[in-house]
């Protein structure tokens, strides 16, 4: 057995290494010894989660943004962003139609757009959980205060999603402007976990000056938290912004540090996301085969899609969502997997006897 395929298996055995391993693991990582992890994270996520791939139905209901983040399509600076906000009822009415589909998963994704207040966002969770009391609420928002994440809380909101990008605090400074800061960003995930929430964090790959060492703090960073979702995604440049010309993030990394994540984390949450599907057109399927287990077809009106434009060439920007979900339960079917589109919570919520059938 070769040095990558015995770092493979301690990772498989005990759920960790040490960061020289883990810099050993990626640095030498192999097309072969990379077969060899997938092989391992598919069971393991198997062995958890059966033979599903669980479907999340997301709603972009605005692209305003406070925050100018150097990578982002829809930064506050980007005079070229057609910008467009959707009305509560606009937001509730997507919900019903993913409903009436089958989705009890509802991701609410905008960027930071403070004409949302509080009680605005509390009388939309609200009204989504009186609607579909059996479907979880997800938001994906950004930062806020602790007082703010408390009172979705109780309105009913179940989840938050909230990327930390990067753990190093050089790289979060060259993606992030003033006042934007990683203090604040790590301060809100511990926020939500105590509050209650099950969270999500993650990182991009391949960043604009990222190293390996980087992904490694990442790795520990996320050890440390113990999120209930991870969502990684390649770096993928928009032309209206300062990374126009960096090269895009590579796929197989990708791919790679999917597979790391699920041998570190059997019951995490994993998305094959949407930037995986725009760097290849099998991004996804190849995804659910590194390890993943969540895909989040597009609720979003058509005429909206087009405008929230976090990087270029976003695939999907055409289909309605039932085309969505349908084109997407196919690809999860035609890899020999089962679709799931209950509610699909972590399994540290699971009470005897609902765990899927393996």
């Amino acid at each position: 057995m070769d040095h990558q395929a015995i770092l493979i298996e301690k990772l498989s055995e005990e759920g960790m290494l040490t960061r020289e391993e883990f810099h050993e693991l990626i640095e030498g990582r192999t097309p072969e010894s990379a077969e060899h992890l997938f092989s391992l994270a598919r069971n393991r996520a198997k062995e958890v989660f059966g033979n599903k791939v669980y479907l999340r139905g997301i709603i972009e209901f605005s692209n305003y943004c406070r925050c100018d983040c150097r990578y982002c399509g829809i930064r506050r600076s980007d005079e070229h962003a057609e910008r467009y906000r959707m009305s509560p009822e606009e937001i509730i009415s997507c919900a019903a139609l993913g409903h009436e589909v089958g989705f009890r998963t509802f991701v609410l994704q905008s960027g930071e757009d403070l004409w949302y207040t509080d009680e605005i966002l509390c009388d939309i969770i609200r009204e989504l959980k009186k609607r579909f009391p059996d479907s979880a609420v997800t938001l994906s928002i950004g930062e806020k205060s602790r007082t703010s994440f408390e009172k979705y809380y109780e309105a009913g909101a179940d989840r938050y999603l909230l990327r930390h990008e990067t753990a190093s605090p050089s790289l979060y400074r060259k993606l992030h402007p003033e006042p934007q800061t990683l203090l604040n960003r790590v301060r809100c995930l511990w926020d939500l976990k105590d509050i209650g929430y099950q969270v999500g964090a993650g990182m991009m790959i391949d960043a604009p000056g990222q190293t390996t060492d980087d992904l490694v703090n990442d790795l520990f960073f996320l050890k440390e938290l113990e999120p209930d979702m991870i969502g990684i995604g390649p770096f993928l440049p928009h032309k209206e912004t300062p990374f126009r010309d960096e090269p895009e993030g590579s796929t197989e990394l990708t791919l790679f540090m999917l597979g790391v994540l699920r041998l570190m984390f059997p019951k995490a949450l994993l998305p094959a996301t949407t930037a995986l599907g725009t760097a290849d057109p099998r991004g996804r399927e190849k995804g659910i085969l590194a390890g993943a287990n969540v895909v989040m077809p597009n609720l979003s009106p058509v005429e909206n899609r087009k405008k929230y434009l976090l990087y270029d060439n976003k695939i999907c920007l055409s289909d309605d969502a039932l085309m969505c979900a349908g084109c997407m339960s196919g690809r999860i079917h035609g890899l020999g997997y089962e679709v799931e589109i209950g509610r699909g919570d972590a399994p540290r919520l699971w009470k005897k006897g609902t765990a899927p059938a393996k």
